[in-house]
């Protein structure tokens, strides 16, 4: 894989990389097969490959799970039956996918392709000024600033276990910015401009669940 790992805080680790490329490097695993069997071609690729890709990244960081399942929540949250303790999450865009883990923790992971935006949505999702810097932008640089932001914004309502439901244009993302906070959630987005072939790529996550205490055995007695 050519994708670099990354690990923005302990335990929380992410990588992105375009769908041919791990389809046509990596193992794919039978239950993602069968649980891809009778979808449309296009949405299949995408399925196996995150799906791929997460086993990838959880082997890689020492988090094997095998080939067991990844369930999705009601909400279309994915997770790991036979492993609680681990927060996954992935993502596909125009021939992309990521996926990120974390250990004990929540994690959201979005992964962009710098497409066309309209002003309208420029608005909606940037503060004032930066909507009238990205405005002005030649194209190109729209389209990849308005990504970055947008991948943000998407990590950051994954991560709560939320979707379009979850309101991600109200999540504030400073243009340029690499890291930053939203209700007591974390996100990174590193920047590849030396990398041609780089997408925006983001990922939040919570705070480490807090360890559940051991039970004080009782001392018998009169």
């Amino acid at each position: 894989m050519s994708g670099r790992i990354r690990t923005p805080v302990d335990g929380v680790h992410h990588l992105a990389a375009r769908n041919a490329e791990v389809l046509g490097a990596l193992p794919v695993a039978a239950a993602d097969r069968a649980a891809a069997a009778g979808l449309p071609p296009w949405r299949a690729a995408e399925h196996l490959a995150s799906r791929t890709l997460l086993r990838f990244l959880l082997r890689e960081t020492g988090a094997d799970a095998g080939d067991g399942p990844v369930g999705a929540l009601p909400g279309g949250r994915p997770y790991l039956p036979g492993c609680p303790g681990l927060g996954v999450s992935l993502s596909h865009s125009s021939g992309w996918v990521a996926a990120a883990v974390g250990l004990g923790r929540d994690v959201g992971v979005d992964v962009q392709v710098p497409a066309a935006v309209g002003d309208r949505l420029l608005r909606l999702c940037c503060a004032p000024g930066d909507a009238d810097v990205l405005s002005a932008l030649p194209e190109a640089a729209r389209r990849s600033g308005f990504a970055r932001v947008f991948a943000v914004q998407e990590a950051c309502v994954k991560a709560v276990g939320k979707g379009l439901s979850g309101r991600p244009w109200t999540v504030p993302v400073p243009l340029g910015a690499r890291t930053g906070t939203w209700n007591g959630v974390h996100w990174s987005a590193p920047h590849d401009d030396h990398d041609g072939d780089a997408v925006p790529v983001a990922c939040a996550w919570t705070a480490p669940a807090a360890p559940v205490p051991e039970r004080v055995g009782r001392r018998g007695g009169p």
